[in-house]
């Protein structure tokens, strides 16, 4: 069934047809085995195409049934879950109970007892620290590249700042926010739990998020202080 699906896999990302010697040294199984494997998709109602010496395409309109995962896959997501549920923000922790009913609910029946019997566990960690804003709010900003105004506190210290909000990490017990900062000129962390205002701004940020992220990981190859609490 994995070996199936990784198939269908394979000829949906492809750009041209893929040989059947290719698919066997992608998968490590012999072009017998891809052969008759092709065959049983096709008996499937699977619309696969080919020609010797050409190859096989997926033919454009083909959807996988919902939540075709591999029993690898769904142990990696029921992980996810449980370490959202513990570490998340309280929005995500919510989301995660849900969706793991969720996953319940559309899993085929030969992965349920993956789902049933799953041998990873998420132990517990040290309580979070709460956070002082609305992330889900935050997130939504991050997602329409807003603007954010935010008083931050830091110890004894206490500064205006408008920051332009980009990646959220996830840490055991704390939620950092990468940023650039105006008043500073330069990519800023700021610990959400840490931020006594925040309002969102009209204004939308002009740069794309992914070039902020490229710029901000080229300033972090540099940084020498990772062990320095934000």
């Amino acid at each position: 069934m994995n070996r199936l699906f990784s198939i269908v896999q394979v000829l949906r990302a492809a750009k041209k047809p893929v040989k059947a010697k290719e698919l066997a040294e992608q998968l490590e199984v012999s072009v017998r085995t891809i052969y008759r494997d092709i065959a049983e998709l096709q008996m499937q109602n699977v619309p696969i195409v080919g020609e010797a010496g050409i190859g096989y395409i997926l033919k454009n309109g083909f959807d996988l049934p919902p939540l075709m995962l591999t029993a690898e896959e769904l142990e990696a997501a029921l992980l996810g879950v449980q370490w959202l549920a513990q570490c998340g923000d309280k929005a995500l922790a919510k989301s995660a109970g849900s969706l793991t009913a969720k996953i319940e609910a559309a899993i085929p029946e030969h992965l349920r007892h993956v789902f049933l019997a799953s041998p990873g566990v998420v132990p517990a960690t040290a309580s979070a620290v709460a956070d002082t804003i609305d992330m889900a709010a935050l997130r939504t900003a991050i997602r329409d590249r807003k603007k954010i105004a935010i008083v931050y506190t830091d110890g004894n210290t206490c500064s205006a700042r408008v920051i332009w909000p980009f990646i959220i990490a996830y840490f055991e017990t704390v939620r950092v926010v990468a940023a650039w900062c105006e008043l500073r000129g330069a990519f800023r962390h700021f610990r959400t739990d840490r931020i006594a205002t925040f309002d969102i701004l009209p204004d939308t940020y002009p740069k794309p998020i992914s070039l902020l992220k490229a710029e901000w990981w080229e300033t972090e190859q540099y940084r020498t202080d990772y062990n320095r609490p934000f």
